[in-house]
């Protein structure tokens, strides 16, 4: 439901209309253009935000406002007011960078990590990892592959052992009583003498 753009916008509205609750993580600003005021302020601010279509997928037809030509605003400012509806704007975020090995070196590129959660329709199960998406262009912030971005390994830190919880499971206390290790020694040496003496006894009683 998310990937429309616009009903990203209604989100938190309805975490608190269906689940009672306050959105963990906030939405970036958004500008629903269909809102005359909303459109208003967006076209004078047309070369500092990022305006996308609702409907569009893998970063197509994204605008960066303050890397895009005078030409390009121009355009972007007659499809808005064309459509608004099919518009919203959004300030310019700046991505993560992490070390990047491309054509030969190293640099920094920009990233972003999707994690996966699975709801049983009971708990919501968040599986360990994620999908790392990186811009390989050096200085480009659209990580989608369908404009040349990449993927980079996930790596997860965590004990041996450990598995993904539910987010509502708590981690089990930790005893403070020690563990039996076992018979103390000198119950091993009377079982051992008591065994001694049965088979001295089954011997004194076998026929020659």
């Amino acid at each position: 439901m998310a990937d429309d753009k616009l009903v990203y916008t209604y989100l938190p509205d309805l975490i608190r209309y269906y689940l009672h609750e306050e959105p963990v993580l906030k939405n970036v600003d958004t500008w629903r253009l269909g809102d005359a005021d909303a459109r208003e302020e967006v076209l004078d601010r047309l070369d500092e935000l990022v305006l996308k279509p609702v409907d569009g997928s893998g970063g197509k037809g994204i605008v960066i406002g303050p890397r895009a030509t005078n030409a390009e605003l121009d355009e972007l400012r007659v499809k808005v007011l064309e459509d608004p509806r099919s518009w919203i704007a959004q300030p310019v975020v700046q991505l993560s960078t992490v070390p990047t090995f491309v054509d030969g070196s190293f640099g920094p590129r920009h990233v972003d990590l999707r994690p996966f959660a699975v709801n049983d329709g009971h708990r919501v199960w968040v599986l360990p990892g994620g999908l790392t998406r990186v811009a390989l262009a050096a200085g480009e912030l659209i990580v989608n592959s369908s404009r040349g971005g990449g993927s980079k390994d996930t790596w997860v830190l965590a004990g041996p052992g450990a598995l993904p919880r539910h987010l509502d499971e708590q981690p089990a206390p930790v005893a403070t009583t020690p563990q039996s290790a076992g018979p103390a020694l000198t119950d091993l040496g009377g079982s051992q003498e008591q065994q001694h003496q049965q088979q001295q006894g089954r011997a004194e009683v076998e026929p020659c």
